[in-house]
C-alpha cells in the first residue's frame, strides 16, 4: 500500500458554465407568436374560400402546420424565458 498516496479534490475541477446560444425564435418570441397566429389565419381563408384548386389546398395546409409550429415554439420559448 503506498503510503503518500495523493487525491484531487473535487473543488479543484470546477466545470465552468457554459451559455447556450440564444435562438432567433427565442430572442424575438413575440414577433414569431404573431407571425405564426397569422399563417393560420391566412390557412383558414385559404380553406374557407380558395380550397377548390387542390394547390390552394396545398399551400393552405403548408400555412396552417408552419404556422401552428412557429407559434408552439414560440410560447415555449416565452415561457421557459419568464421562469428564468
Amino acid at each position: 500500500m503506498p503510503t503518500n498516496k495523493h487525491k484531487r479534490k473535487a473543488t479543484a475541477h470546477a466545470k465552468n458554465k457554459t451559455t447556450q446560444s440564444v435562438g432567433l425564435i427565442a430572442s424575438h418570441a413575440k414577433m414569431f407568436t404573431y407571425i405564426g397566429l397569422f399563417l393560420m389565419a391566412i390557412s383558414i381563408y385559404l380553406f374557407a374560400f380558395e380550397s377548390q384548386r387542390s394547390a390552394m389546398f396545398g399551400l393552405a395546409m403548408l400555412s396552417l402546420i408552419s404556422g401552428v409550429a412557429l407559434t408552439f415554439f414560440a410560447k415555449i420559448s416565452v415561457t421557459t424565458k419568464s421562469k428564468n
